[in-house]
C-alpha cells in the first residue's frame, strides 16, 4: 500500500485564517486571506512578527483552528486505499505538540494516532507522496511532492498543485478501481 504524508497547518487546518482573525482583533485591521496572496503573514504586516509567537504559545490557538473544507471526508476515503501519515512541523513551537495532537484526535479520530509525526525537518519522512503548502518541505522530500494551495504559495511553480481536497481526491482516487 502506498503511503501519503499530509501536512496539518494550511492543508488540514486553517492556520493563517486564525492568525488573521486574532491580528485583526488586536489591531482593528480588516485583513483577509486575499491580502496574503503570494506572501507570508510577516510580509503582509511587520507587526505579525511580534504577535505570531504569542498566538502560537496559547494551547487554544491550535485547538480552535477550523478544518479545511472536505479534508475529513477525503482523507477518510484516501485511508481506504493508502497509508496516511500526518506530518506537522512542531519543533519551532514545541508547546504546540499537545494541542495539535488533540486537534487531530478531535477532527480526524478515524486515523491511527501512531501515524501522527511531529517533526522539524520533513526530509526525514519516508512516503510516496507529501501534500504540503510549503515549497521548501517539498524540495527536500524524496517522494513526489504535491503543493496544496495556500495564500502564501500562490505564485509558486514547479510542483503538482492541488487547490482543494476534492482535487486531492480526484488525483489519488481516480485510478483506484471501484469495488462492486
Amino acid at each position: 500500500m502506498k503511503r501519503i504524508a499530509i501536512d496539518m497547518d494550511e492543508v488540514m487546518a486553517h492556520f493563517s485564517a486564525k492568525c488573521l482573525e486574532l491580528f485583526n482583533e488586536d489591531y482593528k485591521e480588516k485583513y483577509t486571506s486575499e491580502h496574503l496572496q503570494g506572501r507570508r503573514l510577516v510580509e503582509l504586516d511587520t507587526r505579525f512578527e511580534e504577535k505570531i509567537g504569542n498566538y502560537l504559545e496559547k494551547d487554544s490557538f491550535f485547538l480552535e483552528l477550523d478544518v479545511v473544507k472536505d479534508s475529513q471526508a477525503v482523507i477518510k476515503r484516501l485511508s481506504e486505499h493508502y497509508e496516511i501519515y500526518i506530518v506537522t512541523a512542531a519543533m519551532d513551537f514545541p508547546a504546540s505538540m499537545a494541542p495539535k495532537y488533540e486537534w487531530l484526535k478531535k477532527h480526524f479520530g478515524f486515523l491511527n494516532e501512531r501515524n501522527f509525526v511531529f517533526c522539524g525537518d520533513k526530509s526525514i519522512i519516508q512516503a510516496d507522496y507529501l501534500i504540503d503548502d510549503t515549497p521548501s518541505n517539498l524540495a527536500t522530500f524524496s517522494g513526489e511532492g504535491i503543493l496544496f494551495t495556500a495564500p502564501h504559495n500562490w505564485n509558486v511553480t514547479g510542483y503538482t498543485r492541488l487547490n482543494s481536497w476534492l482535487e486531492v481526491e480526484e488525483y489519488f482516487l481516480s485510478a483506484v478501481p471501484v469495488a462492486h
